[in-house]
């Protein structure tokens, strides 16, 4: 099957971006307008591979998003930073003080909030995606209302940019996950730096701390760490952690000792370190 790219939203979105930006400027995507759709795209074979973002310098992680990996058949095969830069956008002609609404994907306009305190008159609405919302506004030609997107979308879908860099930190970047099919899985371990792994403990004191003090005898490096709570168990958690390690054997080694003293250990992927 030719390699196809699915990605969160339309063709100017930030996933588009990012899909370009690791496999190609020809790379072929298919726009789907929910991580679910997404993760269902390549699960169906409809996609060979998936961008899908995981969390923001700003907002933090997507929550949503560890559950639709780890119950899908999904396995993580890269990362990539993207920097944000988000451009407040609308028909030619009109000035901030003429826009009366702001549409927008949730995690873009709460990256901006600090801007728009300064324009009290607009509201704040959320839509499905920042591209999307730009492409629209050019198709019905509305005016007073204006998107939130990367100077991108401005280009292709013609609208005019009414400010520029409007998010509250200016080194604002998120994180996105490259997704492949289990079945198309091989492992470089020469490349392999970093892995992202789900695990449950026993819910006594000291089982947390327990796991994390063989990852560190392992010599790995903890970089994250997102608890969600196990549906049909009350008070229990998941714990989705990310790893960097120098040697692949140290890797090996500690995830032998986890699956020992872990309720359950997932390997959810292992990856190169995309982060400077």
């Amino acid at each position: 099957m030719k390699q196809k790219v699915a990605i969160q939203g339309i063709k100017g979105s930030y996933h588009h971006g990012v899909a370009q930006a690791y496999f190609g400027k020809e790379v072929d995507v298919l726009e789907c307008m929910s991580f679910q759709e997404l993760v269902h795209s390549v699960e169906s074979k409809q996609s060979t591979d998936a961008v899908m973002a995981i969390e923001n310098s700003i907002a933090g992680s997507i929550i949503p998003n560890y559950a639709y990996i780890d119950e899908s058949d999904l396995r993580i095969t890269g990362e990539y930073y993207q920097p944000i830069h988000h451009c407040l956008m609308a028909l030619e002609g009109q000035q901030v003080q003429d826009i009366k609404e702001v549409y927008s994907h949730p995690m873009a306009l709460l990256q901006c909030k600090e801007f728009f305190k300064t324009y009290p008159h607009i509201k704040l609405v959320e839509d499905v995606d920042t591209a999307d919302v730009a492409k629209r506004i050019q198709e019905n030609k509305w005016k007073g209302i204006a998107a939130v997107a990367g100077e991108t979308a401005a280009d292709i879908y013609q609208l005019d940019v009414l400010a520029k860099n409007i998010q509250t930190i200016k080194s604002n970047s998120t994180r996105f996950f490259i997704l492949n099919s289990k079945e198309n899985q091989t492992t470089n371990e020469v490349a392999v730096n970093k892995a992202s792994l789900k695990f449950v403990t026993d819910h006594k004191r000291g089982s947390l701390a327990t796991v994390l003090n063989v990852m560190s005898d392992c010599n790995l490096n903890l970089t994250k760490i997102q608890s969600l709570p196990v549906i049909d168990k009350p008070w229990k958690y998941s714990f989705f952690v990310d790893v960097t390690f120098e040697e692949y054997e140290d890797f090996g080694k500690a995830i032998s000792i986890m699956k020992i003293m872990a309720l359950e250990l997932k390997i959810l992927g292992e990856y190169k370190n995309n982060k400077g």
